[in-house]
Order: structure tokens, then C-alpha cells, then sequence
């Protein structure tokens, strides 16, 4: 029998804030300024990083994934893992509650684990090996599994979409497939759903029950996780200049992303502060593989002589090189599982009639090609902008589709074809933690109709994706990613448009900020 025991971690248009209970004075405030309106309120239902950002608010995880990628307990005290591998038990640390006033119970976490798993990939894989989750009392979480998963934890904390959010048994019921609309958690914020008022403002309450673990150092989504303030409002300004504008006048404190065209003006600001945040993320330019043109590889493939993905990263993030990286495949450039595997075609100048031949070849008969496109998302918008345009230059007969981003995330759900409300391409973004390896990364699974918007299907690259988890050790995976990106490019699940630093902005005297996706504990005023 195999015994180990995981210690616990280491490692003017704006409203009047309200008066917090049992204070003469107004809370402290936070006004934030996200990348886009917040469509969906369910971080377990969508991948929209917006959701995410707002999930880590409301609700709690059973692990943390610090700033380096390493796990750790975080709703958990920790874990013993017994019979060769093939069984966990997680036990809740003290304290936990949520924002009814209910303690966290362990039935609480199977509902939410099993809900979870339901929608997302990683869930699914552990789920899989799993014979039976269970709560024998209300402090214990017990995982029997077929055959070892040593990525248990790692699938339990992960910081990309969808969350594995913690939430009560009676919500965590709800069909897998039905949005979630009460937004009852365990996290550091309570969502008020009084003050939410689509398209211009959202806001949450400190929740005061809170309590953040007592040890460790918080980093990401890892460590104490602490409060600094009593209220933070959202402030939907989908236009660069008027969330700019109010920066500097301090109307908002902080900005999600800056324009990059405007950080010129903004660092000129001695009130203001523009960085560029120490954590990468991908964009990608995805395929609809259900529809023509693109359920045909070889078309899909002749469009890689058309990529310039310096385009792309130019037109929504600059001219400043630091700001991005080019030439990218599908994992994260400089981590263990990235080559570079097929980069080389993605440089030197590119052939427009040359693409248009081999579409031409590859069977491209004037299909109408539908470009997806966000108006009040002004990286997504330009990167859009750029892909009808390569489209066009290569032949395609192109009609842009725009929309607010929540249209577009409800359109890209459709697998009708383009005359009945479909859609061809769609650009996004994968958080750089989701596209490390294999196991978490939306973009690189192809098992048809359960993948990611899009659905590819390919045998090949579920094959190796499998093979990958069942690798050894660390040298075989490696051996397995190459081959695995090697596939990538003749199953050509989507374009990757190249990796970026997001530049944020925000009023000087807030410090602390956390590194990747925006979280609301840890980040204070100075003094």
C-alpha cells in the first residue's frame, strides 16, 4: 500500500458606493474595468475568461495554482492518497462557509466536482478513471479511481475555464447543460445581484465570513487569499478612449487591458501606472470543423502560406515586441512541451496566389466563409478585423458577422450551417496555463461534437494526448508533445495568432497586483 499525506500549502457616470453595515464611513472601493461585459454569470458553464475572472470572486477551489504552476490545498487541508494511487481523501479545512451562511460541506464539493466535470475537459478525464466519488462525512471527500491519477489535484486547482467552482449541493443539482443564475459561493466576494445592470455594471460585497488560508504566500490562485476591499464595482466601457478618459480622472482605478495605442497618453498621466503582466496568453484564430470550407483539413492547412501572425499581434497589441511573441505553435513557447515543430512555416513572406491555388486544389469552391466578430472587445475586434481581411486576400468569399462579445459567445454555440445563424471562424484566447501540455489545453482537443466550439475530430490527436498522460516520466512526454505537435499541423485544430503580455493600467498607489487572470484579493492601496 502506497501512503502519502499532501501538508497543507506552502509554496460621475459611476455610482455612489454603498454604505457598509455598522460603518460611518463609505467601504473601501475598487473600480474595476473588465475586458468585457460579463454575459455569463456561471464560471462553470462557459469559458469566457470574463467568467473566470468573476467565478474567482464569487467562489472558492479545492487546490491553488500558484505563479509557477505548482498545486496547492486551498479549500482543501490537504489529501492522503492510499492503495497504489487508486485512492484520495481530501479533507476541508476549517472554516469554510458560504455566502447563505451555510457551512461547506463535503456533499457540497462532490456535486460541484461531478457538475464541473460534466462541462470540462480536464473533469472529464478524471472523471473517467474514476469509479466513485464520495463524502462519507462532511469534512471528507473520497476519490476511488480505476488506475492512478496523479493529476487529481492539479485538475481540482486549475486557473483556467471552466472553473472547478465549489458551490452548494442544491445549485451544484442544477443540469450541467442550464446556466447557473444564483451566485451563492465561498470566495472572498458576495455578488450583488441587486446592483448588476447588463452592459454598464456589476458589483460585489467583501464577504466577511471569509477565511483565507492561515499559512503559505498567496500567488495566483495559491495562498491566503486576502481582501483589501469592502466593495468592488465593474464598469463596462467597451471603447479604449472613454475607459482611458476616466482612468485619468479617476473615475475607474484599473483597467483589465489598456489600449496599446493609448498607453502613450496614459503613461504621460503621473496618476496613472501602465505594465505589461508577467503571465502569457494565446490567441488563436479558430475553425468551425463541422461546416464547409473548413471540415476540410487540406483547405484548412492551405491558409497556413496566408498567417503572418506578427499581423495579428500588431494590429491588437502594437508595435512593441515586448508586448508579444511570434513565431508560436500550440503549446506555450519556452515551456518543456514546446518545439519548434513546424514554426517554419509560419515565416517568410507570404504567397497570396500561391493560397489561393492550393484552396483551389484542396477543393474551395466560393463557399461563404463567416468571420465572427466583437465590437466592444478591442483586441478580439482587430484581430477579427485581420483574419477577414486574410481571408479576403486569399480568396475567400468573407461576410463579417459583428456583435457585443455576449452575442458572439451565444452564436458560437450554433453548429448550423452559415445561412441558418452558423458561423466559420471565430478569434479568442487561451490562457497560457492551458496550453502548457495536452490535458488542459480547449484548443488541442479533437473528439468531435464534446470538443471545444469548433469540434474537431481527429483520432490522431486524442491517440497521442492519451499516450501523453500515460507517459513515465517527463522525458517521454516531451518525445510524445513533439509528435503531438507535429499532428497539430496537419489536423490544423485552429491558427495560433502568436502569445501576449496584457498591458494594464491603473491609478498609482494600488499595489500588489496578482500575476494572470485578474483576481481581487492581494491587490491594496498603498500607505
Amino acid at each position: 500500500m502506497l501512503r502519502r499525506t499532501a501538508l497543507l500549502g506552502t509554496g460621475a457616470a459611476f455610482a455612489a458606493p454603498l454604505a457598509a453595515p455598522g460603518r460611518a464611513q463609505a467601504p473601501r472601493l475598487l473600480r474595476f474595468v473588465p475586458q468585457a461585459d460579463l454575459a455569463s454569470l456561471d464560471p462553470v458553464w462557459t469559458t469566457a475568461t470574463v467568467s473566470l475572472v468573476h467565478g474567482f470572486m464569487v467562489f472558492d477551489t479545492l487546490y491553488g495554482t500558484d505563479a509557477d504552476y505548482n498545486v496547492h490545498p486551498q479549500m482543501a487541508a490537504g489529501h492522503v492518497i492510499e492503495d497504489d494511487g487508486r485512492r484520495w481523501t481530501i479533507t476541508l479545512r476549517d472554516g469554510l462557509k458560504f455566502h447563505d451562511g451555510e457551512p461547506v460541506r463535503a456533499r457540497d464539493c462532490v456535486a460541484s466536482i461531478r457538475r464541473w466535470a460534466a462541462r470540462d475537459m480536464f473533469g472529464a478525464e478524471l472523471l473517467a478513471v474514476t469509479d466513485e466519488i464520495s463524502a462519507p462525512d462532511d469534512r471528507r471527500i473520497v476519490f476511488r479511481l480505476k488506475r492512478p491519477f496523479p493529476l487529481l489535484a492539479r485538475a481540482l486547482g486549475k486557473v483556467t475555464s471552466a472553473m472547478p467552482a465549489i458551490m452548494p449541493e442544491r445549485i451544484a443539482a442544477t443540469d450541467p447543460h442550464r446556466q447557473v443564475t444564483e451566485m451563492v459561493g465561498s470566495g472572498p466576494f458576495r455578488f450583488l445581484p441587486g446592483e448588476r445592470l447588463s452592459g454598464a455594471r456589476v458589483a460585489y460585497a467583501r464577504f466577511e465570513d471569509y477565511v483565507p488560508r492561515p499559512e503559505g504566500i498567496a500567488s495566483r490562485t495559491a495562498g491566503p487569499k486576502i481582501a483589501h476591499f469592502d466593495r468592488v464595482e465593474w464598469h463596462i466601457l467597451p471603447d479604449p478612449s472613454t475607459a482611458a478618459a476616466a482612468l485619468q480622472n479617476g473615475e475607474v482605478d484599473w483597467l483589465e487591458y489598456a489600449g496599446n495605442d493609448l498607453a502613450p497618453m496614459l503613461r504621460r498621466n503621473r496618476q496613472v501606472e501602465v505594465k505589461l503582466v508577467d503571465d502569457r496568453s494565446c490567441s488563436i484564430f479558430r475553425f468551425n470543423h463541422l461546416q464547409p470550407p473548413f471540415d476540410n483539413p487540406a483547405i484548412r492547412r492551405a491558409l497556413l502560406g496566408a498567417l503572418k501572425q506578427e499581423d495579428f499581434m500588431t494590429a491588437a497589441f502594437g508595435q512593441d515586441r515586448a508586448a508579444w511573441k511570434t513565431p508560436v505553435g500550440p503549446f506555450l513557447s519556452g515551456t518543456p512541451m514546446a518545439s519548434e515543430i513546424g514554426l517554419d512555416a509560419l515565416t517568410g513572406p507570404r504567397d497570396y496566389d500561391r493560397v489561393k491555388r492550393d484552396l483551389a486544389a484542396a477543393g474551395y469552391r466560393g463557399e461563404k466563409v463567416v468571420v465572427l466578430q466583437a465590437n466592444d472587445f478591442p483586441l478580439l475586434k482587430a484581430m477579427a478585423e485581420v483574419s477577414a481581411d486574410m481571408l479576403q486576400r486569399s480568396g475567400m468569399n468573407v461576410e463579417v458577422v459583428g456583435g457585443d462579445w455576449g452575442t458572439i459567445v451565444q452564436r458560437r454555440n450554433s453548429r448550423n450551417p452559415v445561412e441558418r445563424g452558423g458561423w466559420s471562424v471565430f478569434v479568442s484566447g487561451l490562457g497560457g496555463a492551458g496550453t502548457l501540455d495536452p490535458v488542459a489545453h480547449l484548443g488541442l482537443r479533437a473528439h468531435g461534437t464534446q470538443a471545444w466550439f469548433g469540434w474537431p475530430d481527429s483520432p490522431a490527436l486524442e491517440s497521442l494526448r492519451r499516450e501523453w498522460m500515460d507517459a513515465p516520466d517527463d522525458g517521454t512526454q516531451r518525445q510524445v508533445a513533439r509528435r503531438i505537435q507535429a499532428q497539430f499541423w496537419q489536423d490544423l485544430p485552429y491558427l495560433p495568432l502568436g502569445e501576449y503580455y496584457r498591458l494594464m493600467a491603473h491609478r498609482r498607489g494600488l499595489v500588489d497586483f496578482p500575476t494572470g487572470v485578474s483576481t481581487f484579493t492581494g491587490v491594496r492601496r498603498a500607505g
